[in-house]
């Protein structure tokens, strides 16, 4: 176990913002790139990839959990883009896995890479893994992924569910007229399988191909889902996020629902996000930013970096502007801020 509390930093917890909400969540994108094209994720066309020089390296991500651990960080969770497409991914897990302060490390993907990879993973010391899944259907899938790797998919959660990964996560973002006819098959599915069904509020982030006309609000999700059984509430546990919890009578799973725009859980957000590129953002539905990158590369010290991710904090908002009717939209594209 590798021990990162001999810093010296000043300042150790210090990461409260003015609503006094204790920002220990580091969600870490390491690639902004991804071997899918989701429709609410990418526009059409090509879009512009960073360039290697421009993403931190993995000893810079380590160095400012580094920090971020002296002030109190103590989740942390790799996203992308795909974070499997980037070489030495599992690596930097086991690295993470390995520091005796973090006291949950995580994974969220898409899965098309997951069955070669999830044994490594688990041996690297991840247990919770999150798994992009908006279609049941494989010719519905390619439509709103633009690819063809449903069964690719469909094998790395099996191979997951085999290994012992727990809990599964498994996240749907509904929309109207695309994928709203599977709601009720989504939550038979935490009747059948002990996976947690995820139901995420489309969220208007960047130039993509949805539309705010698309969205599906977390009640009229839930009305479907009483159509197959009562949702009994489940509290949530320690290293829960902003889902609201739910079990169907009988279900070896659960479901859930992330509701961004319909009901504010702004109050409870404990999260700071770090991009590929080096920004710190204290809000996902903000284009607010503090980049680290220029002084992490030009000498800066651990103090000085760690007064950034205070900025960050000090600057955070009460609750963020999106609206259900699309009026304000995040302008960032989703896969370079991490999701």
């Amino acid at each position: 176990m590798e021990n990162y509390m001999d810093s010296g930093l000043t300042g150790a917890g210090a990461l409260v913002d003015r609503e006094k909400r204790h920002l220990n969540y580091l969600r870490i994108s390491i690639t902004d790139r991804c071997n899918l094209r989701c429709l609410y994720c990418v526009p059409e066309g090509r879009i512009p990839k960073l360039g290697h020089d421009e993403i931190l390296s993995y000893e810079e991500i380590l160095r400012l959990v580094k920090i971020g651990i002296q002030l109190g960080i103590r989740k942390v969770r790799i996203t992308g883009g795909e974070p499997l497409v980037r070489k030495g991914a599992v690596e930097l897990l086991g690295r993470l896995a390995r520091i005796r302060e973090l006291k949950d490390v995580s994974l969220t993907t898409n899965g098309v890479l997951l069955a070669p990879n999830a044994q490594r993973i688990f041996d690297a010391g991840i247990r919770r893994i999150n798994i992009s899944l908006d279609s049941l259907d494989p010719k519905k899938y390619a439509q709103i992924t633009g690819y063809d790797r449903f069964e690719q998919v469909w094998a790395g959660i099996q191979r997951a569910r085999e290994i012992g990964f727990s809990p599964i996560k498994i996240n749907v973002v509904a929309m109207r007229g695309i994928n709203d006819d599977e709601i009720a098959a989504f939550g038979r599915l935490s009747l059948d399988h002990p996976f947690h069904v995820r139901f995420i509020e489309y969220m208007p982030i960047g130039n993509s191909r949805a539309r705010s006309q698309d969205q599906i609000l977390t009640p009229e999700i839930q009305e479907r889902i009483t159509a197959i059984g009562e949702l009994i509430p489940v509290g949530n546990g320690q290293h829960d996020g902003p889902a609201r919890r739910y079990r169907l009578a009988g279900a070896r799973g659960e479901v859930g629902f992330i509701s961004a725009l319909s009901h504010h859980f702004c109050n409870r957000c404990n999260r700071l996000r770090l991009t590929a590129d080096g920004k710190l953002r204290a809000c996902l539905l903000s284009d607010r930013h503090e980049s680290l990158k220029g002084l992490l590369r030009n000498g800066g010290s651990d103090e000085q970096l760690a007064e950034i991710f205070r900025i960050a904090v000090r600057r955070k908002a009460a609750e963020h502007q999106l609206c259900p009717d699309g009026a304000t939209r995040v302008k960032d594209q989703m896969q370079g801020i991490g999701g």
